[in-house]
């Protein structure tokens, strides 16, 4: 047996293989492999749907924020570069003020005291740093027994806004829609406004904000933790991060079929559903066809356009009834704002003066065959509608 002097001529002389062995494998995922699996979760929603996640859901609402945190951090941009088949990471909205940073931060990161100061002026009278800062009400976690029933509902919300019963808006106007009942969405967290006492009015407060209310609030969070901030300091929070939970047009339409679809001699009459043509003279009006008026009135239609020559909404010229509906058991109002968002695209852009010269842009006129509209109007009453959608080019009502 010749003698072994290298290492080499032991690795060689080893016929059973006792020293070839193989480098454990992990089963763990690198930080790299983690980043692109989560962008590919982005992506993959992308191919689905043709779009952009947006916030009109829970769900939306986390893939967005993902991507536009993604979009601002260059090292994981160049990463992603290889798996982004989709020019996701491409796109950089232009960041003009100060105003589209905040509007930008989906995530809430800018949502705090510090950001929100640099709207404050220094050395103000005291009475104005008072209303800001007179109650930052902090979040306490509930028992569970006390949660429990809140939790249900918070689920049941999920499964409406999975099956799109309802959907997310960005939240506007705290006067308007900031109501006792609804429910919010704040830096991704569902909210509920349980209750809301406005008995405080700010009388301390600078010329214009004077009577305006304001009181405390009890809000019930679906991480299992209330609080009891002020009325005007949570519309405050929601403008800068927040979106309202609201119907969709499709459930705003079926709660107007099943009501108008249960008639007996007990239904209220609530109005009017009218056609009208314009007997106008001017030629940029006279000269349209098929140009119609759908309106809502809750006096009779002969009694509402006595005044029409008068009035810039019909055009300041006197019109022929075509069709009218009587509604029972129906928001009217509600079934009028339907028929106009069907019909949006071909809407008349055009600006009328009244005898005051005040010009007014009149939005209930549409270029529709007559047809048409009465074709959507029994649609809209059976509960059809949403199956359809209007061709402007052929002006057909086709598929949607």
């Amino acid at each position: 047996m010749s003698k072994k002097k290298t290492l080499e001529d032991i690795f060689n002389d080893d016929e059973f293989g006792i020293l070839d062995s193989k480098p454990k494998t992990s089963n763990l995922k690198s930080e790299d492999e983690r980043l692109i699996e989560s962008f590919q979760e982005i992506n993959s929603f992308y191919e689905k749907n043709k779009r952009e996640p947006e916030a009109s859901n829970v769900t939306e609402f986390k893939l967005l924020s993902r991507l536009k945190a993604l979009r601002q951090d260059a090292k994981k941009v160049k990463i992603l570069k290889p798996y982004d088949s989709n020019y996701l990471l491409n796109t950089k909205e232009e960041i003009k003020s100060v105003e589209d940073i905040l509007d930008d931060d989906d995530l809430g990161i800018l949502d705090t005291e510090e950001t929100l100061s640099i709207f404050k002026l220094k050395n103000v009278p005291s009475s104005t740093e008072r209303a800001e800062s007179d109650f930052v009400a902090q979040r306490k976690p509930m028992k569970n027994k006390d949660f429990q029933p809140y939790e249900a509902m918070f689920k049941e919300i999920h499964r409406k806004l999975r099956e799109r019963k309802i959907s997310l808006k960005r939240f506007r106007n705290p006067e308007k829609n900031l109501k006792k009942g609804n429910y919010y969405v704040l830096d991704g967290v569902l909210l509920y406004l349980e209750e809301v006492d406005l008995s405080r009015t700010l009388e301390d407060e600078p010329v214009s904000d004077k009577n305006r209310k304001d009181g405390r609030t009890r809000i019930i969070f679906e991480n299992g933790t209330m609080s009891s901030m002020l009325y005007r300091s949570l519309g405050k929070q929601l403008l800068n991060n927040g979106h309202l939970i609201t119907k969709t047009e499709v459930e705003t339409a079926k709660e107007l079929f099943d009501s108008v679809n249960s008639l007996d001699e007990e239904d209220l009459e609530t109005g009017w559903i009218y056609i009208l043509k314009s007997k106008s003279l001017n030629n940029e009006i006279a000269s349209l066809k098929d140009l119609y008026k759908i309106g809502y009135s809750t006096i009779p239609v002969t009694e509402r356009i006595k005044n029409a020559s008068k009035e810039p909404t019909y055009l300041m010229a006197d019109v022929d009834v075509v069709a009218s509906y009587k509604t029972y058991n129906l928001n009217a109002q509600k079934f009028e704002h339907l028929i106009h968002r069907f019909f949006a695209e071909v809407c008349l852009n055009i600006d009328i003066n009244d005898d005051k010269g005040r010009r007014i842009t009149p939005r209930e006129w549409f270029v529709v065959p007559l047809p048409i509209i009465d074709k959507v109007i029994q649609l809209i009453l059976s509960g059809e509608i949403v199956k359809y959608k209007y061709d402007k080019i052929n002006k057909l009502l086709v598929n949607s």
